[in-house]
């Protein structure tokens, strides 16, 4: 890495409007998906803020992932399937289970029955 390299990257963010500063005591951070949670236990985390948004980085030395026995689907996604269908939002989750959360297969599977 060339000298001075870290003063050079805090000037070129000034300059973009940026303040970087490193969270300190971070215990854990959980990146929740759909059909999985990953687990990142003690990470260094930078926060890049603007004045309309901030950018976190985790570095993580090692992480856990979990499949979620059960996926989550979006409000919308089940909201649709409701309408489509006219059927409740629970008769709708349960479609979407038993599609693999696939949209299209799971109103077709509530509305050719």
């Amino acid at each position: 890495m060339m000298r001075g390299g870290n003063r050079e990257m805090r000037r070129m963010l000034d300059r973009m409007g940026l303040d970087m500063k490193e969270l300190s005591n971070v215990q854990e951070v959980i990146i929740k998906t759909d059909k999985k949670e990953i687990i990142i236990t003690k990470p260094a985390v930078t926060e890049m803020k603007s004045k309309d948004n901030s950018i976190f980085q985790v570095i993580a030395d090692s992480y856990e992932e979990k499949e979620l026995e059960t996926p989550i689907f979006s409000e919308d996604d089940i909201m649709l399937i409701c309408s489509q269908a006219n059927v409740t939002p629970e008769v709708a989750t349960n479609a979407l289970k038993e599609t693999g959360g696939d949209l299209s297969r799971a109103i077709l599977l509530l509305t050719t029955k």
